[in-house]
């Protein structure tokens, strides 16, 4: 009997780690795909518009299809704000934040794939921001935002995007709508900041990705941990003290 509990008990946590692996690769293939294979395709390209709707949309329909399983949060940042705001348990996050970080590597190796196959592939790029990786201190827009402007902006990003993820799915809030909550705050995030830090608020994407770049993308990966981090705890406590007990 006691053996039945603890296998019941194992299949379950697997179909959450499962779920965290698929969602987070479909969040960096769709994501990082968009912008690595359709945002510079001449005249027709879909520029950084269309990459901010791919980032939300993967998140919307990642949440709608695994959600109900794992609870859909495929960032390591957003586990760390919901245990902050009392939504998740502490021994589960490193579980989470591994199946997360595996399965953001496993879309990155998808799309360096499909990149590779192409005739005229050298390499994945040069300069920071190849490969949709996140940077700071890098003229890769046109203006050069340096490392405080990083940190703040992807502190606010995140703690603004898990205020919305803590707000859309609270008990109080209208079901069913949490996903599209969810999907259109990563849009926003990403129209406001691409230009600053190629928006990361996830650990697990921009890891991700700088696997397979350049040095420097995994020398600046650093950033792109602690930000969104801290960001997501502030959340998460703010929102707990705000939330309503009923």
């Amino acid at each position: 009997m006691i053996f039945n509990l603890l296998l019941t008990k194992t299949i379950i946590k697997m179909k959450k780690l499962v779920a965290e692996f698929i969602g987070t690769a479909w969040l960096v293939l769709g994501g990082c795909g968009a912008a690595v294979l359709a945002a510079g395709v001449p005249g027709v390209g879909i520029g950084l518009v269309g990459v901010s709707l791919a980032f939300g949309l993967t998140v919307l329909t990642g949440a709608y299809a695994l959600g109900h399983i794992s609870g859909g949060h495929f960032n390591p940042a957003v586990s760390l704000g919901l245990w902050a705001g009392g939504r998740f348990e502490a021994k589960d996050l490193l579980p989470y934040i591994g199946a997360q970080v595996l399965g953001g590597a496993v879309g990155a190796g998808i799309l360096y794939l499909i990149v590779s196959s192409s005739s005229d592939f050298t390499g994945v790029g040069t300069g920071m921001g190849a490969f949709a990786t996140n940077f700071y201190d890098a003229n890769v827009y046109g203006v050069n935002f340096g490392m405080v402007g990083a940190l703040v902006t992807e502190i606010v990003m995140t703690f603004m995007f898990l205020i919305v993820i803590l707000g859309a799915t609270h008990k109080n809030a209208s079901p069913g709508f949490g996903g599209m909550a969810i999907g259109l705050a990563l849009t926003l995030i990403h129209l406001i900041s691409i230009p600053v830090t190629n928006t990361s608020v996830n650990p697990a994407r921009s890891t991700a990705v700088a696997i397979f770049a350049e040095a420097n993308a995994m020398g600046q990966l650093w950033l792109f941990w602690v930000a969104p981090i801290v960001g997501a705890i502030l959340a998460g406590f703010v929102y707990k003290f705000m939330a309503p007990n009923k």
